[in-house]
């Protein structure tokens, strides 16, 4: 009888690493299923994530020794945790992959910057990796170190690539107060976007449905260029546009990483997430967002929302 109970109650296991801002927003979907083990460099946050129905295990991706304890904990995992800030390839990652256990099923969130620049054509995840920049080149080895693993350890992987991720507290308001310029309309880049709530929930979704192997533009379907979002976001709020200026007057104007997003355009294509993983997304446009950015009482009903789309 005690056996039966035990065998009834059982909920797999789940390690996420780099439970930050995403990791947060994705364990309300599966602490209800998994036994969930959150990993994070920082001690002060153990109990944050005890709060939110995780196990917490203090870890250092840069430091190999501190994940010992991670060896073989998990058969699923949802890797959220960006490479280091330096070098071509993704040591982080490389660290991780050594203490998974054969047989696990991970979901990797990376970039659309894989993609590069594509002069604003549509972009599936058909389209090559050109990666212009050594931020994206780690993103590719990092996916490329993922899918090495699955196929030497009998495990699988799904990635998810994801554009600009913004929510309501992850809005370019500070730009617009600093006043900082956007590209003329003529030299604008395309940009893409994920809601965080709409990430976490691809991130939950590719656990039971992501293919192995399987690449997915973690995406809405908003189409519209860099510039159009500055103003839709200071419409929303009431403040003044971001002036528009050439390329060439932007680059004495802004750093260098902010130049980097600004010369890549894309039009990123959903379709995969809708087919494959059955996605319903929340905000499915940045304007859907924007409407309620202001007004918290609208993401009251999140977790009613959750429930319903997890059952």
């Amino acid at each position: 009888m005690n056996t039966n109970k035990n065998v009834r109650f059982y909920k797999p296991r789940l390690l996420v690493v780099g439970c930050g801002d995403v990791g947060m927003r994705l364990l309300p979907w599966v602490t209800r299923r998994f036994r969930v083990f959150a990993v994070t460099s920082q001690p002060e946050r153990r109990a944050e994530l005890r709060a939110a129905g995780a196990i917490p295990i203090v870890a250092d991706l840069d430091r190999p020794r501190t994940l010992a304890r991670l060896r073989g904990l998990a058969q699923h995992v949802v890797h959220l945790a960006p490479p280091q800030q330096q070098g071509e390839l993704d040591v982080r990652t490389r660290n991780l992959t050594a203490i998974l256990p054969e047989g696990a099923r991970v979901v990797y969130i990376s970039t659309t910057g894989v993609y590069g620049d594509r002069g604003g054509a549509l972009t599936d995840e058909s389209a090559p990796r050109r990666p212009r920049n050594a931020r994206a080149r780690r993103r590719v080895d990092a996916e490329q170190v993922l899918r090495a693993w699955a196929l030497a350890a009998r495990g699988s992987v799904a990635i998810l690539r994801a554009p600009g991720i913004y929510a309501a507290d992850r809005l370019p308001l500070e730009r617009l107060r600093r006043a900082t310029p956007a590209l003329a309309h003529d030299e604008d880049v395309y940009t893409n976007h994920i809601h965080a709530d709409d990430l976490a929930y691809l991130a939950f979704l590719a656990l039971f449905r992501g293919g192995a192997g399987r690449a997915y533009n973690a995406c809405d379907d908003t189409r519209m260029k860099m510039g159009e979002y500055f103003d839709a976001v200071a419409d929303a709020f009431g403040m003044a546009r971001a002036p528009r200026v050439s390329r060439a007057e932007l680059e004495r104007t802004v750093s260098a990483m902010q130049l980097s997003f600004m010369s890549e355009s894309r039009r990123l294509v959903n379709g995969r997430i809708k087919r494959e993983l059955g996605a319903r997304l929340r905000y499915p446009r940045v304007e859907v967002a924007l409407q309620g950015a202001k007004n918290p009482s609208l993401e009251g009903g999140m977790e009613q929302i959750r429930q319903q789309q997890a059952s």
